[in-house]
């Protein structure tokens, strides 16, 4: 591998300060890594990626705006050569998968050690998947055409339609949702009774308990 002559540089997107300053902290402690910036949602990212042109980015999947799914898309898009790792608090199983697929190299868990996340992000860099033993069988069977067998009503969720599911745990409406997503009601109103069909919920009420109760399990 050819040693880089300059620091790698890397962009943190999360909605909280505290875990931007945290994830800032523990990379300034290495010489070849260091932060060319900080966003806190989906926009702001891809103009400091357009900006800054970082070799990484760390992306959170809740955002202040956005989601941190389709900012990996976005990203990808934009720059392939970009890398991306996930470090987030979400259920590794239900978005790994999701990650991966939109381009992602790397999903951690925002609890791992110092010493596994700096693992995690020269991982990446190099160009090499990030990735626990769990997704890794995952993985596999989904390769295999075995996954479906395990999979839950939520993972049966597309991307939008799981987006659409947490904000709706977090108490948004329908309008608030269009807003966020740039998207109009109708179109809202459709996933919502998707949503709906796939968990086997009858009711917006019960919707709505099942997305509350869900967050709450899982972030």
């Amino acid at each position: 591998m050819t040693k880089r002559l300059s620091p790698a540089r890397i962009l943190i997107v999360d909605d909280h300060p505290s875990v931007r300053d945290g994830l800032s902290l523990r990379i300034s402690l290495h010489s070849d890594l260091e932060v060319c910036g900080e966003a806190d949602s989906e926009d702001q990212a891809l103009a400091f990626v357009k900006q800054t042109g970082p070799d990484l980015v760390l992306v959170d999947i809740s955002l202040k705006s956005g989601h941190g799914i389709e900012l990996i898309k976005r990203i990808r898009s934009l720059d392939p050569a970009v890398k991306m790792l996930v470090v987030s608090g979400f259920q590794e199983s239900l978005y790994a998968e999701r990650a991966f697929r939109a381009g992602a190299l790397g999903y951690l868990n925002k609890q791992e050690s110092n010493e596994k996340m700096i693992e995690a992000i020269r991982t990446v860099l190099a160009g090499e998947r990030f990735l626990s033993p769990e997704i890794s069988r995952r993985l596999i069977n989904q390769a295999l055409g075995a996954s479906d067998v395990t999979k839950t009503p939520i993972e049966h969720l597309t991307d939008r339609e799981l987006e659409i599911f947490r904000m709706i745990g977090e108490g948004l409406t329908t309008s608030a949702i269009a807003n966020r997503l740039f998207l109009s009601t109708h179109t809202i109103d459709t996933h919502r009774e998707n949503i709906k069909r796939k968990l086997a919920v009858n009711t917006a009420a019960e919707l709505s308990r099942a997305a509350v109760q869900w967050l709450l399990e899982n972030g």
